[in-house]
């Protein structure tokens, strides 16, 4: 190696990062102990970060720029390096360079069901999955947490772990939210903020912002679904009469159809008239009640011109004893074809009824 080459080597003019992928969150500049030089240009384009580490500890974070690394702009390095007055040499720092754009469609989903309640169904097991967006929001954070020493970090470096962490959390936002099961599907706009702001605090201790979950599927297991499938059906199907009624008319217009399957399907539209029947009949049927007790013997009785009544025997007994009633008064009951003396009519009556008592 030549003299110039080796100069060129040590003293670095330019640092900069030009990213052609999609899918790298954190790149270090190549050191291989070589020396940056004191004044040289640093660039830091939009979307991206540059953090300085000397020594192991991070001592600058700078945004999108152009620097010249002098001590003026980089007083944390300036203290670390003990540059206390103009020093010209050239110092050795690892410059991280953090991609700050939004990384989109990483995927996540529940490898198996989750239990949750739910106000319809009491208690079901839940399967979903969908995609998810995130950013780098504290980059020393992000560096210092999940990084590390990586030279070349990537997105699909830490997408299982953000993907357990969603599905996790999943479960405790889930069970938060009171959501009827079969609503959920009209929900999902109202279900994906929901479960977002439920999970970002989690995400943002590793450094980075959740900007959105979006559930594409959510799903109960194939048991429940069959259940589920089942009562719809049977709602589907309306009229049981009806519905056998027709499937029979499809059966006979088949000619494909065997004759077991017509005695098949006759038997069980006999069945569902009998079930139509007796259901028809417990809709209709009315409790039987006794009839009324016939009425006891009694009278209407002409008082003053006016017929009152109908009183029992009991309370015209005491109406003779009080005076209200006397043989000449005029009594009448149903079969009378006219008025009769009551003396007449309840001859019995006057026989059993004691004389007013004497004054």
């Amino acid at each position: 190696m030549g003299l110039w080459s080796w100069l060129f080597g040590q003293l670095i003019d330019v640092i900069e990062w030009t990213d052609n992928s999609r899918d790298t969150m954190v790149w270090r500049f190549p050191r291989d102990d070589h020396e940056i030089k004191y004044g040289a240009k640093l660039i830091v384009r939009e979307s991206q970060t540059a953090v300085f580490v000397n020594e192991g500890v991070v001592a600058d974070v700078l945004g999108p720029g152009t620097y010249e690394l002098e001590t003026n702009n980089l007083p944390i390095l300036t203290d670390l390096q003990h540059w206390d007055h103009g020093f010209n040499s050239p110092f050795k720092a690892e410059v991280y360079f953090i991609n700050t754009h939004r990384f989109t469609d990483l995927k996540w989903g529940t490898k198996g069901p989750i239990m949750v309640r739910d106000p319809e169904f009491s208690m079901v097991r839940l399967r979903a999955y969908g995609t998810y967006e995130i950013q780098v929001s504290d980059p020393e954070a992000f560096l210092r947490e999940i990084v590390g020493t990586d030279v070349h970090f990537t997105v699909d470096e830490i997408d299982d772990q953000l993907s357990n962490l969603i599905v996790s959390k999943l479960a405790t936002v889930l069970g938060q939210d009171k959501t009827p099961m079969l609503d959920l599907a009209a929900n999902y706009d109202l279900f994906n903020e929901h479960i977002t702001n439920g999970i970002k605090p989690y995400f943002a201790e590793y450094g980075l912002k959740l900007n959105k979950i979006l559930v594409e599927n959510i799903s109960v297991p194939e048991d429940v679904q069959a259940a589920i499938d089942k009562r719809t059906s049977r709602e589907i199907t309306g009229d049981l009469d009806a519905n056998l009624k027709y499937q029979a008319g499809n059966a006979m217009g088949n000619s494909n159809s065997s004759m077991s399957d017509m005695i098949g399907m006759g038997a069980g539209l006999a069945m569902g008239q009998q079930m139509a029947n007796s259901m028809q009949n417990n809709k209709t049927a009315t409790p039987q009640t006794p009839p009324p007790p016939p009425e006891r013997n009694s009278f209407y009785v002409s008082i003053d011109g006016e017929a009152e009544g109908p009183y029992p025997l009991e309370q015209i007994s005491k109406m003779i004893t009080d005076g209200k009633i006397d043989k000449d008064s005029y009594v009448w009951q149903n079969g009378y074809e006219k008025w009769e003396h009551a003396g007449v009519a309840l001859a019995k009556l006057f026989k059993q009824t004691p004389p007013p008592l004497p004054k």
